[in-house]
């Protein structure tokens, strides 16, 4: 039974994917709520069932309490089929009612329905561009892709558990008491004005309240891991109290603004016990009146009795339903910020997949200043030759990085063009443009996943025999052998932390290196590839390198000149633009920048005793 009800939407239903999704909220919690929409439609249905099959058991004590002033045997001879009819009601159609009115929420929606919310939004801000990770807290992004569903899980379940419910319940209330006697519903009608009123009051205030609330958790999420993302250098740098005190600020924000929401609820609370009061002096005193002038029977007075008895019950139940209805949205709202951002840098609709032929690559003017002055790329023109190998020097910020980024692009140039075989990276997808680029970074973090996990991820449907041969090539085979991990695992099965932090910088450099050897792609960009290296396992993994080099396109950027001096071409950049160019010894012999450079790196580097040899 469980399983028919869970499987009534599937959370995982193909859907088309929105480059710029709804910004307001209403648009936005109907284009996720779009598979549900029978089930809410039924769901809703249920509630009203339930609401009316309530209200007509009080009506019904109402008329047995009536009852009770006839004689027992004239009573069960005339209604006992009746009364066995309603026992069967109660304990058969009842549950049945209420069973098909909960599986609904509790198994069909609520389970799917953050499911689908957390798959798709995690989908979505996985298509964002880096630069837009680059300028926020992961944190803070992770705190909205979590927090969010189980948000809007919670505005669809009051939604229909309470607030639909209560409002069949009201109406039908109404109805009841209209057919005992008209007058019996004014004081239920200046009750409701007077509630309606609180609770227009309440919700204007716990929305804006909830969502600074969500705001200031985001926040305190945000400086706390980040303070553990980079704990080496909160360690390295003794600043646990600067740590401590910055998280304080952030926490103590959300303490003030908590306290703001909580006595909005306080106000409220108090406000809603004294309109109770009123809610069972008016009806029960009238119905009294009407009983005392003989306008009433006994029964109407208990059937008024127990339905203001029970709304009063129920008010608070209602409010708090309410409140957390739109203190809710107030948390969707801001997860909003993060979810709903629009995708700036997409595949134009006619992008199709990059063909490598040969693997040249030209840049055409191009101009990236990051929305700045200065700094990036300044009317850059190059070719890369196919096959041929690149070298790119320069100072801090002469825009090497930036080139190897709009390479891969992470960012769409300003200005000019990036063309691979004569086809503009901006009419091709980006997913093709990565698969058929190979990069090593400086910054070799990994996966927190297995050692396997992380070499595969260069090629998913590698063997296990070509995962080794990379790894063996990268010089990583062995102390991948002798890993083992707190959970017991060993070897290739061993976790590696977080960003790979339980290994050494040099060891997860040649994880990355087999990572990018078993990809094989055509282009190869290396960023200070051997940076993390010993000079010993430098050596060897040089060796690797230029194996990986063979017949592929390749730029590298190194600040360690002695990695490139045996390129094909060796390219200075100086303030974004192409100031040297040639080979190694041309350059020195001009005595220009890249000489300078040189002169600056004397001893202990690899290599560098026979390049000035040769």
């Amino acid at each position: 039974m469980f399983r028919f009800f869970e499987n009534l939407v599937n959370p995982y239903t193909p859907y088309t994917e929105k480059d710029a999704p709804p910004r307001k909220l209403w648009p936005f919690m109907r284009d996720y709520c779009g598979p549900f929409k029978g089930v809410f439609i039924l769901t809703g249905l249920m509630s009203i069932v339930v609401a009316a099959i309530e209200i007509g058991l009080i009506y019904y004590m109402g008329r047995i309490v009536d009852l009770l002033g006839t004689d027992p045997t004239e009573m069960w001879r005339t209604y006992g089929t009746e009364l066995l009819l309603l026992a069967g009601f109660v304990l058969i159609i009842r549950p049945l009612m209420q069973g098909l009115d909960v599986a609904l929420l509790n198994n069909a929606i609520l389970p799917n329905f953050g499911t689908l919310i957390r798959w798709r939004a995690h989908k979505q801000v996985l298509r964002q561009s880096v630069g837009w990770f680059e300028n926020d807290f992961a944190g803070r992004i992770a705190n909205r892709i979590m927090q969010t569903p189980p948000a809007a899980g919670e505005v669809v379940f009051q939604t229909f558990d309470a607030i639909s419910y209560a409002l069949a319940y009201m109406v039908g209330a109404a109805i009841l008491l209209l057919a005992s006697d008209w007058r019996l519903m004014l004081p239920l009608l200046g009750w409701m004005a007077l509630y309606g009123g609180l609770i227009r009051w309440t919700v204007r205030r716990v929305g804006p309240a909830s969502k600074a609330a969500s705001d200031a958790r985001s926040q305190v999420t945000g400086r706390v891991v980040d303070a553990y993302t980079n704990i080496h250098s909160v360690k390295m740098f003794a600043h646990h109290d600067l740590e401590v005190d910055f998280a304080k600020e952030a926490i103590e924000n959300a303490r003030v603004t908590f306290q703001k929401e909580m006595r909005i609820f306080t106000v409220m609370d108090v406000t809603l016990v004294l309109l109770n009061g009123l809610l069972i002096v008016g009806v029960v005193g009238w119905a009294l009146a009407l009983w005392t002038w003989g306008e009433a029977s006994v029964g109407v007075v208990a059937a008024a009795a127990a339905l203001t008895l029970r709304l009063n019950s129920m008010t608070g139940w209602i409010m708090w339903a309410l409140s957390s209805f739109f203190r809710e949205l107030g948390v969707v709202a801001e997860g909003m910020e993060t979810i709903a951002q629009p995708i700036a840098l997409v595949d134009k609709a006619e992008a199709k997949p990059l063909e490598i032929s040969q693997g040249q690559i030209e840049l055409r003017g191009l101009t990236h200043h990051y929305g700045r002055d200065q700094g990036g790329l300044q009317s850059l023109d190059l070719v890369v030759k196919p096959g041929e190998r690149i070298g790119l020097v320069g100072r801090s910020g002469a825009g090497k990085s930036t080139l190897v980024k709009l390479l891969l692009r992470f960012y769409d140039a300003e200005g000019g063009q990036i063309l691979i075989d004569g086809q503009d990276i901006t009419s091709i997808t980006q997913d093709s443009l990565r698969k058929n680029i190979g990069m090593v970074q400086q910054d070799s973090s990994l996966l927190h996943r297995s050692v396997r996990d992380n070499i595969l991820y260069g090629r998913p449907d590698a063997t296990e025999a070509e995962m080794i041969a990379a790894a063996k090539q990268a010089q990583a085979h062995d102390f991948i052998l002798d890993l083992s991990d707190p959970e017991g695992r060993s070897g290739y099965d061993a976790r590696v932390g977080e960003r790979g932090v339980k290994l050494s910088g040099g060891q997860r450099q040649r994880i990355t290196l087999a990572r990018v050897i078993l990809k094989n792609a055509p282009i190869l960009l290396l960023d200070e590839a051997t940076s993390a290296l010993d000079s010993e396992v430098e050596a060897a993994i040089q060796e690797t390198l230029y194996g990986m080099m063979a017949g592929k396109t390749v730029i590298a950027i190194a600040h360690r000149l002695s990695t490139i001096a045996e390129m094909d071409r060796i390219i200075v950049l100086d303030a974004g633009r192409i100031v040297e160019e040639g080979k190694h010894d041309a350059l020195l012999a001009q005595g220009g920048l890249y000489a300078d450079f040189w002169s600056r790196q004397s001893g202990g580097f690899l290599k560098l005793d026979d390049v000035t040899d040769d």
